[in-house]
């Protein structure tokens, strides 16, 4: 297939796909008017350049559909900063294998729950952050700012001038954000633990296998006693590995428009 032959689609996968990042309909632009600039003997080059945004955005949503149908591995995610190819979050366990040595950094709860207010209450000074968490968070605010999910942002306009802080453009793309208006508000977020709450209550409904009548009384004993103890992992938050979490897919659970902008940047 010749330069002159290949098509808009074609062009625009190859970009996304070479990208080491997410790139936007404007970057995307940019590439092939740059290309039509570098071969400007190319009059196909020249009319690929004339595509507008318009015309970049309905040949990824015209891939993606593709990608669908097709029953591909892969996917194109879109997030605040633009489109990237990335694998199917179903084949995880087969790609986790080539990188075994890998062990991602872990978050603690108190980093979780500093970062949810942050991102709904951004931007926000510290002093606030502590006021609704009831403790200090400089080694929390710390690590946050380490893994470039969150930033400062400015300085409050009251006396004392604090630092403000809000998410990063890492955030939004780690958890699979568009933008801010895509968080969910606090009903999705109530149903979404009270599914989480009865996966658990289903697992431990489960009968217990049937042991040896030679088993160990002892071991017996101690498997008895475990289970007439509280369902931790309902009652407890664990740590969440940050960098092996699967994007958060938000658009199928969002049924009504965005909540208050008081969450939100204005």
């Amino acid at each position: 297939m010749t330069t002159e032959e290949k098509s808009l689609k074609q062009i625009v996968e190859a970009i996304i796909f070479a990208s080491e990042k997410p790139i936007s309909a404007a970057e995307i632009l940019a590439a092939l008017r740059g290309a039509a600039e570098a071969a400007k003997e190319n009059p196909e080059l020249t009319d690929l350049a004339n595509s507008r945004e318009n015309d970049v955005v309905d040949t990824v949503h015209a891939l993606s559909s593709e990608y669908a149908d097709s029953g591909r591995s892969f996917v194109i995610r879109e997030t605040a900063a633009g489109w990237q190819l990335v694998t199917s979050a179903s084949f995880g366990p087969w790609l986790r294998q080539l990188y075994p040595e890998s062990k991602p950094a872990r978050m603690s709860a108190p980093a979780l729950e500093t970062l949810a207010i942050i991102a709904y209450r951004q931007p926000v000074t510290r002093a606030d952050i502590e006021a609704v968490r009831g403790v200090s968070v400089d080694g929390v605010m710390q690590t946050l700012l380490d893994r470039n999910l969150v930033r400062i942002a400015g300085r409050a306009d009251i006396p004392g001038r604090p630092l403000l802080y809000e998410t990063t453009h890492f955030f939004m793309e780690h958890f699979g954000l568009r933008g801010l208006d895509e968080l969910p508000n606090a009903g999705e977020l109530r149903r979404a633990a009270e599914a989480v709450a009865e996966h658990h209550a289903a697992k431990t409904a489960d009968p217990a296998p049937v042991t040896d009548s030679s088993t160990d009384p002892v071991e017996s004993q101690n498997e008895a006693s475990s289970t007439d103890q509280p369902n931790q992992a309902v009652l407890d938050i664990p740590s969440a590995d940050i960098d092996t979490l699967p994007p958060v897919d938000l658009g199928d659970v969002l049924q009504e428009s965005p909540g208050t902008s008081e969450n939100n940047p204005s």
